[in-house]
Formats: structure tokens, C-alpha cells, sequence
């Protein structure tokens, strides 16, 4: 079931899947009917999951479900990830890398493979206070307070 992002209790599970480039604006709206679609089908052994989504920057697709109501199963995540894989192919684009680092230098979001963001942070163009995104959140209230960050805060802090 379909719910507003807004309206996910702050322990939903949260999914993020940062993309390699940003999505133009007919795509944003493509994408928004494909996840609302498959967001309102989504279930688990015939439960219905209670589900939103958000896309901010229009840069990642953050998919976050109410486990209280009924939590995600192994063929559940398997359904989301080839959605998720169905969009790569579609758009052209890489959403499922977790070995890449989004990051922003000024307002510009850059998209970096790890080698390439420690070789940044070795020759000091990302510093401890640039704005990383920290895929690594787990639930909706960690996404609010502790995804987009200072690399200090985050677990990029390790490379400096």
C-alpha cells in the first residue's frame, strides 16, 4: 500500500539508492508513476507493505516501509531490487553500486567511486566538513538527521 514518505512512522526501514547522474525532470515524473505503481502492489506473502518514497535532489530514490504494520520478507526485498534494476535498464543509470560515494562540492552532487573519494580526501579536494550522503542510515529517522552530513560524521571519516 501507497503511503506519503511524510506519513512513515520515523522507524520505517529505509532503502537508498543513489544514482549515478541526476534524473531530468520527465524522468523524475516517469519514475514517480513506476515507484507509486509498484509501491501500491508491493507485498509480503500476500500482505500488503505499507510504503513511501522520496527522491531528493532528484538524485536518489529512497524507498522506506512500516515494518510494524508488516515486515519486508527475502522475496519481498528480491521484488524491490529488480524493480530497482528494471530502472537501471530503463534510465540508464547505476543505482545498486554501493561501492560509489555521493557527495557535494558546493550545490553540484558528484558520484564518485571509493578509490576516487579517498584520493580526493588525500589531496584535500573533500575535506572532514564536506557534505556526504550516508547510504548507510537504517530507518527514517536516522535518513532525517544522519544522511546528508559532514564526512566527519559519517562513516567516510575513516579517510582522513
Amino acid at each position: 500500500m501507497l503511503v506519503s514518505f511524510d506519513n512513515l512512522s520515523d522507524e520505517a526501514r529505509v532503502w537508498i539508492y543513489p544514482s549515478s547522474r541526476p534524473f531530468r525532470d520527465n524522468e523524475v515524473s516517469e519514475i514517480t508513476q513506476k515507484l507509486s505503481a509498484f509501491l501500491a502492489q508491493w507485498t509480503a506473502h500476500g500482505a500488503s507493505l505499507q510504503a513511501g518514497f522520496t527522491m531528493p535532489y532528484n538524485r536518489f530514490i529512497v524507498i522506506a516501509l512500516d515494518q510494524n504494520e508488516q515486515a519486508a520478507t527475502g522475496c519481498s526485498i528480491d521484488s524491490s531490487v529488480h524493480f530497482i534494476q528494471e530502472l537501471e535498464k530503463e534510465f540508464d543509470v547505476v543505482l545498486l553500486d554501493k561501492m560509489n560515494v555521493s557527495f557535494k562540492q558546493g550545490e553540484y552532487i558528484t558520484y564518485k567511486p571509493l578509490a576516487d573519494f579517498k584520493a580526493l580526501v588525500k589531496n584535500k579536494s573533500v575535506t572532514e566538513n564536506t557534505p556526504v550522503f550516508n547510504h548507510l542510515v537504517l530507518n527514517k529517522r536516522e535518513f532525517l538527521a544522519e544522511w546528508e552530513v559532514p564526512a566527519k560524521d559519517s562513516w567516510h571519516a575513516r579517510y582522513f
